[in-house]
């Protein structure tokens, strides 16, 4: 899958981009009741604009994709797109969020966004064990609330 070209009526294209991007304030909401939901929305909203989601996962507190999209659109009125619907979307189908996330603010502004290039399966894996690294590093981070040097 890393060298597949795609095609429009005079053109070859391979855009990928690694996409990070968080809800408002970094709650950690996304694993909550509404982790489901929120990735059958992207899902959707993504195959309405003709973009695949080579890999994808929903973290506590953010979100990875790694999508392919048409050259004909930039990545800059795609997130638009994707975080301004998703909103409305998400406050539609769960109208408790509202009071959470007044004025319809679910995602916080800005995104992390990179070129893919021939190195897919590389960020494919970092995306795959982003969690587990992240489990580790909590882990290794617990403080020890006992000074073990007391008798």
């Amino acid at each position: 899958m890393a060298n597949k070209e795609n095609s429009l009526a005079h053109t070859k294209w391979m855009c990928k981009y690694h996409i990070v991007f968080t809800p408002k304030y970094r709650r950690k909401i996304i694993y909550n009741q509404y982790k489901e939901s929120i990735r059958d929305i992207l899902k959707q909203l993504c195959n309405y604009k003709g973009v695949e989601i080579i890999e994808g996962h929903l973290m506590p507190d953010h979100i990875h994709m790694l999508v392919s999209i048409p050259p004909k659109m930039s990545i800059s009125s795609f997130m638009g797109y994707l975080k301004g619907k998703s909103a409305l979307m998400i406050f539609d189908k769960h109208a408790n969020l509202k009071y959470k996330y007044g004025n319809r603010h679910f995602w916080a502004e800005g995104y992390y966004v990179s070129t893919v290039g021939l190195n897919e399966a590389t960020i494919r894996k970092y995306i795959q064990e982003q969690e587990k690294h992240d489990i580790m590093v909590d882990k290794l981070s617990v403080k020890e609330y006992e000074d073990p040097f007391k008798g």
